[in-house]
């Protein structure tokens, strides 16, 4: 089936202009970071005996995360725990406890749920988003924005200077003309910023919370991109229109705290003018049983997220199960994945088989040799481009967030995942995986090693880019 995305020639212009202004940004920084050393993090660390929880009430007692986590895994493995207790160590992060998570698949289905959300909004609205482009989806969500403004909410938008290169300013302007605060995270414009001017550095996150009462995130960015189903779990028909393949949460419950504290700490550490008084954290119940960590990384920050993926990754028994929009990996991730499937772990990855981008696309399959030939099993999905970043292994630990696995997710974005601990979660996020399986298609050994010459020579160009992708 042949998946289409309708441009204009705006559209065209912005994802132009967009590319030019990211590779020259690129050439522009000197100096390269680099991953810390995570290959013997576990053996490194001093994990509590016990990991640390919280819930709405506040801290618990060590008896009673004791009790919370044994009847949470009691069908689960027994280290479990001492996983949780181990990526605490590495991340800083507690548990949260009582909160209500909701898996969301593709774009019509995320919008209509942050849109529910936006329009019961009583006091105020924080939007973070990569991309907002000015398109039918993204007018209809800033009018509905710009509605709650003049209802008396206050509305806060992030959105980053590289991801709306293409969208104009106008188009900004008017929600500020109706009283939206807007900070255009890093701009690319040395001009208009007040700090040093890191063109590298981008926001990749996506953060919707609405009166401190729930809050989203995932891999969706404001666009007619998801206007229409990847045919996930759809009825339409497999001719019908094919949108792009992502997923989304919906967090209610004390977790939506700890997303406003990102939300808020990215608008000050901006240097941006101080937010009007609102209610940001008003008290927060306990609304189901889900524990989750919730993750924010950023650029010279302590690589939490990247630290949480290779613990999970180093300490599986049974499956790992990634699906990665763009997947470029570094050494010691590629090394933990090959490690993992020669111990006997069932280590399969679903990547993309169409793609929004041609050079990020040949650059993973210049690790299909690597990983092929490590035991990992390979997926390509047919019918959608993919855009989730999902990850659940042992079915107890998942994850869902903005982070792709690649060198700039986790050295030079600022990213936000959570992490769920727990089996019932964790089996719906493999039953979205096995759906997914059967959209895909495996690459082989055999049939990767008969691939034409013309790819293998864009395979080893993107190769030589890989760090700046």
């Amino acid at each position: 089936m042949k998946v289409e995305r309708v441009m204009s020639g705006a559209d065209r212009l912005g994802w132009s202009i967009r590319c030019v202004c990211w590779v020259g940004a690129c050439l522009l920084v000197s100096a390269c970071a680099a991953l810390p050393e995570v290959r013997y993090l576990s053996s490194s660390l001093a994990a509590p005996a016990n990991p640390t929880v919280t819930n709405a009430q506040g801290r618990l007692s060590a008896k009673q995360s004791h009790s919370l986590l044994v009847r949470r895994w009691r069908n689960s493995h027994a280290d479990v725990a001492a996983l949780a207790a181990l990526e605490e160590a590495a991340t800083g992060s507690p548990l949260i406890a009582g909160n209500k998570v909701t898996l969301l698949y593709d774009g019509p289905q995320t919008m209509a749920a942050m849109m529910a959300a936006i329009s019961t909004a009583r006091d105020h609205i924080n939007l973070e988003t990569y991309i907002f482009d000015q398109d039918e989806v993204g007018m209809r969500f800033a009018e509905l924005l710009m509605a709650r403004q003049r209802a008396g909410v206050q509305v806060n938008v992030i959105y980053d200077s590289v991801g709306t290169l293409g969208t104009p300013q106008a188009f900004f302007d008017k929600m500020r003309a109706a009283g939206i605060h807007l900070l255009a995270f890093n701009p690319v414009n040395p001009l208009k910023l007040i700090g040093p001017w890191e063109p590298n550095n981008r926001d990749h996150r996506k953060i919707l919370v609405v009166y401190g009462l729930v809050a989203f995130t995932g891999g969706v960015n404001i666009s007619s991109t998801y206007a229409n189903s990847s045919l996930f779990r759809s009825k339409a028909r497999r001719d019908a229109k094919v949108g792009w393949r992502d997923t989304h949460i919906k967090i209610e419950g004390p977790a939506v705290a700890a997303l406003q504290w990102v939300f808020l700490d990215n608008w000050l550490t901006q240097e941006s003018p101080e937010l009007a008084d609102s209610n940001y954290f008003p008290p927060l119940k306990n609304a189901g049983d889900k524990l989750v960590r919730v993750l924010a990384s950023t650029p010279g920050g302590d690589h939490e997220i990247y630290k949480a993926y290779a613990l999970a990754i180093q300490e599986a028994k049974q499956t790992i199960h990634i699906t990665s929009a763009y997947f470029v990996p570094d050494a010691q991730i590629l090394e933990a994945l090959s490690d993992a499937a020669r111990r006997g772990v069932d280590v399969k990855i679903i990547l993309p088989g169409v793609t929004d981008s041609g050079l990020v696309f040949h650059a993973a399959q210049s690790f299909y040799g690597e990983m092929l030939a490590g035991g990992i099993k390979i997926y390509q999905l047919q019918i959608a481009v993919l855009h989730a970043k999902t990850a659940v292994i042992d079915k107890v630990w998942s994850t869902v967030g903005s982070t792709n696995i690649d060198t700039r997710s986790f050295l030079h974005n600022d990213e936000i995942n959570v992490v769920v601990l727990g089996d019932e979660f964790g089996n719906a996020l493999e039953s979205a995986f096995a759906e997914d399986l059967g959209y895909s298609v495996e690459i082989t050994s055999e049939q990767w090693a008969q691939r034409p010459w013309s790819d293998r020579l864009k395979e080893w160009a993107a190769r030589r880019l890989e760090y700046w992708l």
